[in-house]
């Protein structure tokens, strides 16, 4: 048999409702990513957070990894922000909680909360998302657009789940300058656009057609890995499940799904049913749902469904 990861040369995974959800971690997630002999880089959207802090929480959980195994859509702003030629030592307007500072300062760039009189306008501004984000942050976001910075976006994640709920996301802040500025972001770093995947691999030293993104959520995870040109693996463990996979376009359709993370190291060809089965089973109902034919959609979904019940249950 040929686990499924020998097919790639390394993992970029998601975090939360992946290995985590909450401070608790995703039953068999830690066990699985501690065994893994492929390197596994954690990417997330969370602009808030430095990776030291990230990996302290996983650490906690029992993972074995350091700052350098995490990356944040912070970072990857950052990394933009040299490919499209802001020099080093350029002040950057630093929106958000305290990963978005430290991201942009360790990139070799001059983080500023505010503008400084004296000391020039900032060259660009990044927009994070940050727990004590105000009013007047928002509008220092928008005069800096104003007058001529690189504008970009951690991520544009609409929605955050907390403790509490659902709260607004980086991406209703970002549209709340939108509306101020008539126009949105410059650039996007978080998924679903492909900045961070392609941090991530850069880290890997390795192309993102070579390494496996695993998510729960097709509308950044999924769709992010298809704009990477990077294959996926979607696990039932979080906000998406099989129905919505059944029901979702085209450029948000996973390689493959699984109900949790043991399955990156099975055989996807093996087993009754296998993986692979699964995987054709719901293309299959996508090509019944493309061409209009509703009723064969349907069935084909049944049978979809059967399949993950069995698979489930191995």
């Amino acid at each position: 048999m040929t686990a499924l990861l020998e097919r790639y040369d390394a993992v970029v995974c998601d975090l939360d409702g992946v290995v985590y959800r909450g401070t608790d971690a995703v039953p068999h997630a830690v066990e699985t990513l501690s065994a893994l002999s492929a390197p596994v880089v954690y990417a997330t959207n969370n602009a808030s957070r430095t990776p030291g802090a990230v990996a302290s929480h996983l650490r906690e959980l029992g993972l074995r990894l350091g700052s350098a195994d995490v990356v944040t859509s912070s970072q990857a702003a950052a990394w933009l922000l040299h490919e499209h030629g802001v020099s080093e030592g350029g002040i950057v307007l630093a929106v958000g909680g305290e990963g978005v500072t430290v991201a942009l300062s360790e990139a070799g760039f001059r983080a500023v909360r505010r503008p400084e009189p004296g000391t020039g306008a900032p060259v660009a501004v990044v927009q994070g998302y940050g727990r004590d984000v105000s009013a007047a942050d928002l509008a220092e976001v928008a005069y800096a657009v104003a007058d001529g910075a690189t504008w970009v976006a951690s991520n544009t994640d609409l929605t955050l789940p907390t403790e509490r709920g659902t709260a607004p996301g980086n991406g209703a802040l970002v549209a709340a300058v939108a509306e101020a500025v008539g126009r949105g972001p410059d650039l996007v770093a978080g998924k679903p656009e492909p900045p961070l995947y392609a941090l991530a691999a850069h880290r890997l030293s390795t192309d993102t057609a070579r390494v496996l993104a695993v998510g729960d959520r097709l509308v950044t995870d999924v769709l992010g890995a298809r704009r990477a040109g990077t294959d996926s693996l979607l696990v039932l463990t979080g906000v998406d499940d099989l129905d919505a996979v059944l029901a979702a376009p085209a450029d948000h359709r996973p390689t493959l799904l699984a109900p949790d993370l043991r399955w990156l190291c099975e055989d996807p060809a093996a087993g009754e049913p296998s993986l692979e089965e699964l995987a054709a089973a719901v293309r299959r109902a996508h090509e019944a749902r493309d061409a209009g034919e509703d009723e064969s959609a349907a069935r084909l979904g049944e049978e979809a469904h059967r399949l993950l019940d069995r698979l489930a249950d191995r």
